[in-house]
């Protein structure tokens, strides 16, 4: 049973959240503050956290970036604040996902599958892009026929990323911290010639996915079903 920590002020939201999550089997844990809320993910295991922004203590924007750095947990806002700044501002500091007030409950345990499916995947050491398979136990690209292709370590690394989340975005410093990790002192370009160099090497294979520009923001892979 996946555990879910809710976070928010507001207890007639935390209420309608606990029943609907409930009645899909998830355990519940509520904390009305951002501050108790990374208390507890500290010294616990959390499967994910659903949490809003204006807080007490430790606002939606700071725990979200304090959770980041404790590892991958899925993470999903839900907001009173629809502006397009505030949804970038919340991708680039790391949520997987985001709800606006008022929200349909039903489409909101539809997101919590849909991230915990998403993150189960990317647990998982191999993974699968259409007619390709990435194995992380040997850093190959397996194709259709069997063979094995071993491709740059990082070019791995990214598509690997990338492809354990489709369909979400990431930021050019969330990869280059991800894969080239905090020290890392090239810039940002980095990701860019990789990502060209990616594209280049399976463009044969772009009626399967396809790793997608959102200006201004990063890149997020699609898959497409045939």
């Amino acid at each position: 049973m996946a555990k879910i920590m809710v976070v928010d002020d507001d207890s007639n939201i935390r209420e309608l959240v606990r029943l609907y999550l409930n009645d899909e089997g998830f355990e519940i844990v509520e904390k009305s503050n951002g501050m108790d809320a990374l208390e507890y993910a500290e010294n616990n295991t959390v499967d994910l956290v659903i949490l809003d922004i204006m807080m007490p203590k430790l606002d939606g924007w700071a725990l979200c970036k304090e959770l980041r750095e404790l590892g991958d947990i899925p993470i999903l806002m839900i907001t009173s604040k629809g502006e397009a700044q505030d949804k970038i501002k919340g991708f680039k500091l790391g949520t997987d996902d985001y709800l606006v007030k008022p929200f349909d409950p039903v489409e909101l345990v539809l997101r919590v599958r849909a991230l915990l499916k998403r993150y189960r995947i990317a647990a998982s050491n191999v993974i699968k892009l259409g007619e390709i398979e990435l194995d992380r136990k040997t850093y190959q690209v397996i194709y259709k026929d069997g063979s094995r292709v071993t491709i740059p370590m990082k070019e791995f690394e990214l598509l690997y990323k990338l492809g354990s989340y489709t369909g979400q975005l990431f930021t050019r410093d969330h990869l280059i911290e991800q894969i080239w990790g905090m020290d890392y002192e090239g810039d940002e370009r980095t990701v860019d010639v990789h990502i060209k160099r990616l594209r280049e090497r399976f463009a044969r294979f772009e009626s399967d996915f396809k790793i997608v520009t959102i200006r201004g923001l990063g890149y997020r892979l699609e898959v497409y079903s045939h």
